[in-house]
């Protein structure tokens, strides 16, 4: 049964779209950070219009990720939770690699989103399990640096 449970929610994640991730990534945030979200902040801060963001919340609210009473701030159901907390695990992940590598900060912003969504669960598991072992071993990941550098060179 419980393969049951994990290709559902693999499912269930192929149906979300980047823009519903990206919004519940926001809210998540501006929850965190303001201790409240509302539809204009997310719109400034996606550099969205407001109405366009205003839809997305209702589509957000029917398919059970937000709370949102019209004029009121919006707050994150268990489910919406659950998904802006793995998105925001996918960001950490693959920004921690890519700074792993040394790549400047600009760069980074722009690889995460680029690819970000577009990753199989699977393969980051693998990026999460390298930057994991790049932690627990600098002197390899030294190494690996010092082996990409030289073939840059070459």
């Amino acid at each position: 049964m419980g393969g049951d449970s994990t290709s559902s929610s693999r499912r269930a994640a192929a149906r979300r779209s980047e823009s519903t991730e990206d919004h519940l990534e926001r809210i998540s945030e501006l929850l965190a950070t303001k201790g409240s979200a509302r539809v204009t902040d997310i719109a400034v801060s996606l550099g969205l219009q407001r109405s366009t963001v205003s839809n997305m919340v209702r589509r957000l609210a029917a398919r059970g990720y937000v709370n949102h009473e019209p004029y009121q701030g919006l707050s994150l159901t268990a489910e919406g939770r659950a998904v802006a907390r793995h998105v925001r695990k996918r960001h950490e992940t693959l920004t921690a690699f890519f700074e792993q590598l040394g790549l400047e900060s600009a760069t980074i912003a722009a690889e995460v989103e680029d690819i970000e969504h577009h990753l199989k669960p699977k393969t980051l598991a693998v990026f999460s399990s390298l930057v994991e072992f790049w932690q627990e071993r600098p002197e390899q990941l030294a190494d690996f640096l010092r082996f990409h550098a030289r073939n840059k060179e070459g």
